[in-house]
């Protein structure tokens, strides 16, 4: 399920590296040397928010649609 949510990479300076967020996901986020390395880790962080959410009764929240140009 987690494939339907939005993923945001970037570089931080402060961090010296890449931080992938969730951003439907609240405080899903995870860190990488490199942007598929962030990307790895925030799959799987993704995957383990959705199922401590489902676990503990949370509301997970609809992905949003993403408008694309034709």
């Amino acid at each position: 399920m987690w494939q339907k949510y939005r993923i945001e990479i970037f570089y931080s300076q402060e961090d010296e590296g890449f931080v992938a967020v969730a951003p439907e996901l609240a405080g899903c986020s995870a860190f990488g040397d490199t942007p598929e390395e962030a990307l790895k880790e925030i799959k799987i962080a993704m995957q383990l928010w959705l199922e401590a959410a489902k676990k503990e009764g949370r509301e997970i929240p609809e992905p949003k649609k993403v408008a694309t140009e034709v």
